[in-house]
């Protein structure tokens, strides 16, 4: 029986977020361009908004260098535009000095009120092929300053890829002062999840089967453990949710009704992380799934051959996803992140058919910094029901 203990007080509550596609990511059909849904302003600021609308506690705005908007100054934009739903802001690490982030996020956390929590990221950047652990030793060290520029008056650090001695924190004083917002992360290495399990919140997957994904919290619980926590944990997943199965199916073999495999990988490769064990173990998916696409009874995969990260997608009527919800949080998954094509047509129909049937709430900020006295114990994969 897998058991993996999380933070999170509510058991029946779930952070349910949408996704903005920053990255140019937003279809009529998978793989098809489409000026009208391009990476503007405009339309990505549209999405959240009506993410807000329908009641989405947060929104993941993600990052990439090769097209779309740039995610913090996005993040800043939309600050003043709204009043209720948190902003999940991809960071990635080594991107940006590590103190003058520190000071750049404690910004956007005082224009938030709070409502700003960071996915931290740990990719190549443009001309550069890195080691995997350099890279995730260079996140390490940027969450670590990062920890400090929060928490304690001077900066004095010494790592292998920064040095700083006797920096002043006044500037990078967040709103949110236990700690500063919440870090989540995903990531497959060992040193990922080293990474992960001492210093981040919430631990992030990409749809795979229930079996694998309980393995993966599992591995991320015995890191945290060592270092005396508990985490709380996420799946992003894209959505396809109908009144029936049929027109959820139908759905999903409209939008790749006019993919031509050969662009959807240059899609797919055109990303940084495209390389990344997490992408390899999409691909694997694919490859496992039936004539269909489906990996297990409403997981399609196809959506993954026109894009590289979360290539998944819960297929099903409202009951149908309902159920699926569930039972990842029996597993012991508190913060989901999905999204859809077209993202603001498929944001309107999950927050009708199944926003409204789940409770929801915000990951507090407190969690997963310090021991839970007695965390929950969800049932794990192998107790399904």
């Amino acid at each position: 029986m897998t058991i993996v203990p999380v933070t999170s007080a509510d058991l029946d509550a779930a952070e349910v977020s949408w996704f903005s596609a920053l990255c140019s990511d937003d279809y009529q059909y998978l793989g098809v361009p489409d000026g009208a849904l391009r990476s503007s302003w405009e339309h990505c600021r549209d999405i959240l908004l009506e993410a807000e609308k329908q009641g989405f506690r947060n929104i993941l705005c993600p990052s990439s260098y090769q097209v779309g908007q740039d995610t913090l100054s996005f993040v800043a934009g939309c600050a003043p535009l709204t009043d209720k739903i948190n902003m999940l802001a991809a960071v990635r690490c080594g991107e940006m000095q590590p103190i003058m982030l520190a000071r750049t996020i404690a910004t956007l956390d005082h224009m938030l009120k709070g409502r700003l929590t960071i996915n931290i990221i740990s990719s190549d950047f443009p001309g550069e092929k890195a080691e995997s652990n350099f890279r995730y030793q260079r996140s390490r060290e940027v969450v670590e300053i990062l920890r400090q520029a929060w928490t304690q008056d001077e900066i004095n650090y010494e790592g292998e890829v920064y040095n700083f001695k006797n920096v002043p924190t006044d500037p990078a004083r967040p709103y949110q002062q236990n700690g500063g917002p919440l870090m989540y992360f995903g990531g497959y290495s060992p040193a990922a999840l080293e990474l992960c399990g001492q210093h981040c919140d919430v631990y992030l997957m990409w749809p795979e089967t229930k079996d694998q994904l309980a393995q993966r919290m599992k591995d991320v619980h015995a890191v945290a453990e060592k270092y005396g926590r508990t985490m709380d944990y996420g799946l992003r997943v894209h959505m396809i949710v109908r009144d029936t199965e049929a027109e959820a199916k139908e759905y999903a073999e409209h939008l790749v009704s006019k993919l031509n495999d050969e662009y959807g990988k240059l899609i797919r490769d055109r990303a940084h992380d495209s390389s990344s064990l997490g992408v390899s173990h999409q691909a694997r998916a694919r490859e496992l799934a039936d004539q269909f696409g489906y990996i297990e009874p409403h997981l399609w995969t196809g959506v993954g051959r026109a894009r590289s990260g979360c290539g998944a997608a819960l297929v099903g009527s409202t009951d149908q996803v309902l159920s699926e919800i569930e039972n990842y949080k029996k597993m012991g998954i508190r913060a989901f992140i999905f999204s859809g094509y077209p993202h603001i047509d498929e944001c309107e129909s999950f927050g009708q058919r199944v926003l409204p049937e789940l409770k929801t709430c915000s990951l507090p900020q407190e969690y997963g910094r310090v021991p839970s006295e007695t965390p929950a114990t969800p049932l794990g994969a192998g107790e399904r029901k």
